[in-house]
């Protein structure tokens, strides 16, 4: 008889339940796992594919260079075409191709990730334990068909994620933000904190970089804009780029980031290394969580204090979220002009509160008034990125910091988008000048940068 036949044979075949005495789960988890969907009937096909796996991971050189893909391929190969003729396995061939690729992607992948992650139009992915696996694609959040087999599928694949990268998850670290090869940040939380089973986010990392031409026809810039973004980098004017979760911040500071002469010494420091600067003197830094010990943690401050001491002409953090605000905006205010990081915020004003709470969390006893003069004074642009109603992303503001008045930080928009509806569900609008010239328009002409007064919404014979 065939593995095929038996496996039918077998799965028809009702097992004697076993009787046991079930425990009280947590109030609330219960009623979470009443709305995870049901498991997929166990299929012929199902344990074929689990069947092969084990036997290719069981029968598979140790010795093998899994990094060598195609020697690995071709040999999975060779095994997956003899042990289908042994156990007389007929299959049609987009079974069979299918099939096969299943396997590659669960003895050399992520599994039922795979091809999420192949797919150009996913940006994210979302894992809410092992049967409900949910995308986002041109802004909008999908459920996929894909799932896993169990929560033991899932930790497998997690272990896959971490391991390469000296991580680890298990419930004294149930969780970890990581990376995949190819830079897409990954998180991961596990039970008990995750109610729904082991709990996996991928950020994916853009293989082809967004260029201006890109974001100018999805309406995120306008020309004029980019222009203005331009000077103000060759300027080397500092910028805060602030905004909301999966807003564009990385995406727009990658942007603005390209504007750099590329004569420049310039010192990336991220949480996880996401930034793809062309340039040719580009360093990347990138903060360590602690060990299995609790040792050898090198936190975002402690690297921005360090990069003070490897000359560099820009600082870039790719986002402020703690005390190494203050050391950024010290370095911003004693010579390092040019740099330029992100923070989470709704809007410009936000964004200067909550680098003022972000100082204090650096556990310096300093005046809020002190605090405030050194933002004044380090930051000269903030600029307002969100995600709109439709998944799009525009720029709503660019704001400038102009300084103090009494213990008051003020500013000024130099340019807002301006809402005119939705026609089919897209958001419709413009970023639009605001008519005001900006006080920093005297640094971007001592670069020998002008623009013109139109740029601004300004008549251009006021100048004349």
């Amino acid at each position: 008889m065939s593995l095929l036949k038996r496996i039918e044979k077998t799965s028809q075949a009702q097992p004697t339940a076993v009787p046991t005495v079930p425990t009280a789960p947590p109030p609330g988890v219960e009623e979470l796992r009443r709305r995870q969907p049901p498991a997929p009937p166990h299929d012929a096909y199902a344990d074929l594919k689990i069947h092969l796996q084990q036997k290719i991971v069981a029968d598979l050189d140790p010795k093998l260079d899994l990094s060598k893909q195609d020697q690995v391929r071709g040999k999975i190969q060779e095994m997956f075409d003899a042990f289908l003729a042994q156990e007389e396995v007929v299959l049609a061939r987009t079974e069979r191709n299918r099939l096969f690729e299943e396997v590659v992607a669960e003895v050399l992948g992520l599994g039922p990730l795979e091809r999420l992650l192949e797919d150009p139009t996913i940006d994210e992915i979302m894992v809410n334990g092992p049967r409900n696996i949910y995308i986002e694609r041109y802004g909008k959040i999908e459920r996929v068909a894909a799932t896993f087999e169990s929560e033991a599928h899932v930790t497998r694949i997690i272990d896959r994620i971490v391991s390469p990268l000296g991580r680890r998850v298990d419930e004294g670290q149930p969780y970890v933000d990581a990376r995949l090869l190819d830079g897409s940040r990954v998180n991961i939380i596990i039970p008990p904190l995750a109610l729904v089973g082991p709990t996996v986010t991928i950020r994916k990392f853009a293989k082809k970089p967004f260029t201006i031409d890109d974001l100018v026809k999805r309406g995120t810039f306008t020309s004029e804009f980019v222009e203005f973004c331009k000077a103000c980098v060759e300027a080397k004017l500092n910028i805060v780029i602030s905004g909301g979760t999966g807003s564009g911040k990385t995406t727009t500071l990658n942007i603005l980031s390209s504007f750099i002469p590329n004569g420049e010494r310039i010192l990336t420091i991220e949480n996880a290394a996401e930034l793809q600067l062309r340039q040719e003197h580009v360093i990347g830094l990138e903060s360590r969580p602690p060990n299995i010990e609790g040792r050898g943690e090198v936190t975002m401050r402690d690297l921005v204090v360090n990069a003070l001491r490897m000359r560099p002409d820009r600082i870039i953090v790719g986002e402020c979220r703690s005390g190494e605000a203050l050391d950024m905006l010290q370095a911003m205010n004693t010579g390092h002009e040019g740099s330029m990081t992100t923070v989470h915020a709704n809007t410009p004003r936000d964004s200067v509160h909550r680098l003022e709470t972000m100082v204090l969390m650096a556990g310096v006893e300093l005046p809020l008034r002190a605090i405030r003069e050194q933002i004044a004074g380090a930051i000269d642009l903030i600029i307002q990125i969100a995600r709109m109603r439709d998944g799009t992303r525009k720029v709503t503001e660019v704001t400038e910091v102009q300084g103090m008045e009494g213990d008051v930080i003020v500013t000024q928009e130099i340019f807002k988008f301006e809402h005119a509806g939705i026609k089919d569900g897209k958001v419709l609008g413009k970023l639009k000048p605001t008519g005001i010239r900006p006080k920093f328009m005297e640094k971007i002409e001592a670069a020998n940068i002008f623009l013109p007064p139109q740029t601004f919404g300004v008549d251009s014979r006021l100048f004349s």
